[in-house]
């Protein structure tokens, strides 16, 4: 843990909000792309993420410091998700806002993803059209998988977390992670070989 995230996490267990404003700033852009990510609705995704970092201030208290502040934000943040989905199961949500506009918006970011490689390299316009059409069908592939299989793609191939920090989110042995997210690719894949 870096000297910067301890002294922030000493402020927020001391309550200082500039220091809460400071981890919002800091981490708002990740939590919200993996919450985005995970439900496919904007709203769902700008609500909850608040309530994460609410919670995250709330029990800084609780954090011990076996892992990196990120980790543990990431970890509350997938906890967060696996609840919004048993709560908008219930209510037979579907969500049909489209995740076209993600990469846009993170152009700037570490979340940018196959999308903006696919993008960096395309400059015809026809090219353009068949690499939103193909990044479209990738995100809606992966909104289509099981929720355990599309938070591994996503801390994995588009967050780029290691394999250690996304056993430590997902709470699950290293190896463990490895072979499901080797079934989730194996599903993705499935799912986009008419696009192939």
């Amino acid at each position: 843990m870096s000297l910067r995230e301890r002294r922030l996490i000493r402020r927020l267990r001391d309550r200082d909000e500039a220091a809460f404003r400071e981890m919002v700033s800091t981490y708002q852009q990740q939590v919200f792309n993996l919450v985005f990510r995970m439900l496919g609705s904007r709203e769902e995704a700008e609500d909850l993420a608040q309530e994460v970092f609410v919670t995250v201030f709330k029990s800084i208290d609780g954090f011990r410091g076996d892992s990196k502040f990120s980790t543990w934000l990431y970890r509350i943040t997938a906890n967060h998700c696996k609840n919004r989905f048993k709560y908008l199961a219930r209510r037979q949500f579907h969500s049909a806002e489209p995740l076209d506009d993600l990469s846009e918006r993170n152009a700037a970011g570490r979340d940018g993803g196959p999308a903006m490689a696919l993008q960096a390299r395309i400059s015809e316009p026809d090219e353009v059209l068949a690499g939103k059409r193909l990044e479209a069908a990738v995100q809606r592939a992966i909104a289509d998988l099981e929720d355990e299989h599309r938070l591994l793609i996503i801390l994995r191939d588009i967050q780029g977390l290691s394999y250690q920090e996304i056993a430590a989110i997902a709470q699950l042995a290293e190896g463990t992670v490895k072979s499901r997210l080797h079934r989730a690719r194996l599903a993705l894949k499935d799912r986009l070989k008419h696009h192939m």
